[in-house]
């Protein structure tokens, strides 16, 4: 392939099968073309090869001394082509070959002699990887061994090699693919002579280490003999801090109830030493009546749990707690204050280090400071705070999720009033200001602002502090799309702050925005291990499978969430969704609305949006309309981009036939949009919207202007969750403006990058009816069919 570039076309994942002949320089030219038509003739023959190249998802470059195969499908599909060549090629022992896998970034270039061509980290890769090989290997990345590792039937055949010094120094994690006839299962070459090269040098050093070691174990031996403390293990210093009753006689203490626990639990997820549940998952325990400890203790898979009571009259709290091994069920520990209410926050520090002490665990100097600092001396402040913190934890699945935000927003600035050195509340303040900019409810530079001024409080009264850290990670990733620095402010985050599942959650968040979806999962189920009762981690993983267009995995984990959700109706709804995006069969999600709202018609307003696409897809315009009414006022969502709610009224005024009402709608959305993108040139997903509009209106030239530039602001190489919806959403306004060539272009590439498009929608769905009929439509259609 040539190295020198005149322009790049578009950035895709790609999983990449590069394959050399092996001492082919050392061949006759006759022996090497007879050896390259060899070759050709082996892959040809593949299983995998003619399955992919007959759905349009792979690409073939010759390399001179062998060739590279881009699979467009899955990270399978590399590794099944080079077990079949592998098992092939044992007919014919005069040709000899190494191969390597990687799946990574690839371009379509054009090079200096105005071919197409390919370049990118994926292929360099891939070929540094088989070059690390001799004959017969198949390495593969690491990345695509972990990748494959989630397939129980692949894990028999990985054996991990270590890493592997290739060309400018550079350093790859490498596995070795292989089974009885398949593969080689020697050790490389290249890493026989690293080996050999590290056991030098151990044997040099190797008398040296034997004396200390000899003096290490005298020492050892010595304090063997000495009598022991009892220690607790990892697992024995887990712990769940339960909802403390409130027995006041003023049931609107339950905040002040809620509020105790909930300072005892923050103190105590402070000590790195202690693995404690996060507040989402201990909160469902608060309405048990009964609770049977050991079966808490199993689910949130900890040793110990934490269970208390507070009662407030006057000017006096009583506050008892008490600490039990839930294995056994056994009392260890139990102690009832009684003091004035001014004392409270020293009643909390004082119960969590009792219960750091109690299990045994370190408990550094940082982290005794941290838990002795009160976060306000205004309890009326304290209580705002609390309310405020409940309502933000719990907006998303507030409808409409506005109101719940802004509520949040009036009671935090009420606490910073009355405290303005309230820390914890600019926190969650910032946390309010920065879901509605992100959102889309609030997108506008005074949003932005106010958010900022929190972080700015919060940063200035603990400059250092994990939620310091972790507010600003979570503004710069939400609101600036800077994931370099957003992750920096994460890694400094979890040092004080280990058992917050937030940090895991986020960098999995920022993972997958940057294409990268194993790791993005792996943080997500760490986050899960700290917050185990947490459906919406469960969830944001499913999401990624349907981006991945993994429907089974996808389906799989949904079933975890419900298990731990089986009454959130929008849950419900996303798991049959997932039958509509992958067979194109709507059954199942009707079916599944109809029962909610045959059980509780009040539910209808949480899956109002799931109705509607339905009913779209089904050409159900009585029943769109039904759903319409449902809508909730924030507006409606194409995938994760917040439209106007009007903007829906107008697709169903289109597709019913009412063109007049339509347009109306149309316009009205168009002049929404247009204030916003003139006072924010720079924001994707509103000149996206803006495209739509103007496309619906037959604003062609404008159209296609703003879907051009939300694309350009906002490429898939930046945001691997909005970029490749906006590639679709441009694919749409070409369609819809008459552009048919370049709304095919561009729904191919969509269709072959991981993303929200489905096999379902491009059935179904009527925006894409323009395109119907036409024979590389129905291509792309079956390309994304189920297999």
């Amino acid at each position: 392939m040539s190295a020198e570039v005149k322009k790049e076309i578009q950035l895709e994942i790609a999983h990449v099968l590069f394959i050399d002949i092996v001492g082919y320089s050392k061949l006759s030219i006759n022996k090497q073309q007879a050896a390259v038509d060899e070759l050709n003739e082996i892959v040809k023959a593949s299983g995998e090869f003619q399955k992919a190249d007959a759905a349009g998802r792979l690409i073939k470059i010759p390399t001179g001394d062998g060739m590279a195969l881009v699979f467009y499908t899955s990270p399978e599909a590399p590794a099944q082509c080079a077990i079949e060549i592998s098992r092939a090629v044992k007919g014919h022992p005069r040709l000899q070959l190494r191969m390597g896998i990687h799946s990574g970034p690839v371009s379509g270039v054009i090079d200096v002699n105005g071919h197409a061509n390919l370049a990118g980290a994926g292929l360099n890769i891939a070929q540094r990887v088989m070059d690390c090989g001799d004959a017969g290997h198949i390495l593969l990345s690491k990345h695509v061994a972990e990748d494959l590792e989630e397939y129980e039937q692949w894990r028999p055949l990985l054996h991990d090699l270590g890493v592997c010094e290739v060309k400018h120094g550079m350093r790859v994690a490498i596995e070795n693919l292989y089974a009885d006839q398949v593969g080689n299962p020697q050790l490389p070459k290249k890493l026989q002579a690293l080996k050999k090269h590290s056991a030098r040098v151990r044997w040099v050093t190797m008398t040296g280490a034997l004396l200390a070691l000899a003096a290490i174990i005298a020492v050892f031996v010595f304090f063997l003999r000495r009598p022991a403390h009892p220690t607790l293990s990892a697992l024995e210093k887990s712990i769940a801090v339960l909802p403390f009753e409130n027995l006041s006689d003023d049931k609107q203490n339950a905040y002040f109830a809620d509020g105790v626990q909930d300072e005892i639990l923050t103190n105590l997820a402070r000590v790195a030493d202690l693995k404690v549940i996060s507040r989402t998952s201990v909160m469902q325990y608060k309405a048990s009546a009964q609770r049977n400890l050991r079966d808490i203790a199993k689910t949130l898979g900890v040793s110990h749990v934490v269970e208390g009571s507070v009662q407030r009259s006057g000017g006096r709290v009583h506050v008892s707690a008490q600490l039990i091994d839930a294995t056994t069920d056994m009392h260890l520990w139990g102690e009832s204050y009684d003091r004035e209410l001014a004392d409270v926050f020293a009643i909390e520090n004082e119960l969590a280090e009792q219960i750091v002490s109690q299990l045994k665990s370190k408990l550094s100097p940082q982290e005794k400071a941290a838990i002795e600092q009160k976060p306000t001396a205004d309890l009326v402040a304290h209580d705002l705070y609390i309310r405020a913190k409940t309502l933000i934890a719990s907006s998303a699945l507030s409808t409409p999720q506005s109101e719940s935000l802004f509520e949040a927003v009036r009671l935090l600035n009420q606490a910073v009033e009355r405290d303005p050195a309230f820390a914890l509340a600019y926190y969650q303040l910032a946390e309010a200001h920065d879901l509605l900019y992100l959102q889309g409810i609030d997108h506008t530079a005074a949003r932005l602002a106010v958010a900022d001024g929190a972080i700015q409080s919060l940063a200035r009264l603990r400059p250092n502090s994990g939620e310091a850290h972790l507010a600003l990670a979570k503004h710069l990733y939400w609101c600036y799309h800077d994931y370099d620095r957003a992750r920096e402010e994460l890694t400094l985050a979890q040092k004080s702050l280990p058992n917050d599942p937030l940090p895991f959650q986020l960098a999995g968040y920022i993972d997958r925005r940057q294409g990268r979806w194993p790791e993005s999962i792996k943080n997500l189920e760490r986050a899960i291990e700290l917050d185990p009762q947490n459906s919406a981690f469960l969830e944001q993983i499913a999401r990624s499978y349907e981006c991945l267009r993994r429907y089974a995995d996808a389906e799989r984990v949904l079933d975890r969430a419900l298990a731990l959700a089986p009454k959130d109706a929008a849950m419900r709804a996303s798991r049959a969704e997932i039958e509509l995006h992958w067979h194109a069969d709507a059954r199942p999600l009707m079916s599944t609305i109809e029962a909610i709202i045959a059980k509780d018609s009040r539910q209808a307003k949480n899956i109002a949006e799931f109705w509607l696409q339905v009913s779209l897809c089904e050409r159900d315009f009585d029943g769109a309309v039904r759903a319409l009414a449902a809508l909730p006022i924030d507006g409606c969502h194409q995938e994760t981009i917040l439209f106007p709610r009007v903007w829906c009224e107008g697709v169903v005024a289109q597709m019913r036939g009412d063109t007049a009402a339509a347009r109306a709608a149309f316009i009205s959305v168009r002049n929404e949009i247009a204030k916003l993108v003139r006072e924010q040139p720079a924001y994707a997903e509103a000149l996206c919207a803006l495209g739509m509009a103007d496309a619906a209106l037959g604003h062609k030239e404008d159209a296609i202007r703003e879907g051009r530039r939300a694309v350009e602001l906002l490429p898939v190489t930046k945001d691997s969750i909005i970029g490749p919806l906006l590639v679709q959403d441009l694919a749409l306004i070409y369609a819809w403006t008459g552009e048919k060539d370049l709304a095919l272009e561009q729904l191919s590439v969509a269709a072959r990058i991981p993303g929200y498009l489905s096999y379902g929608q491009l059935r179904l769905h009527p925006y894409w009816d323009p395109l119907r009929g036409d024979p590389r439509f129905e291509k792309i259609v079956a390309s994304l069919a189920p297999k």
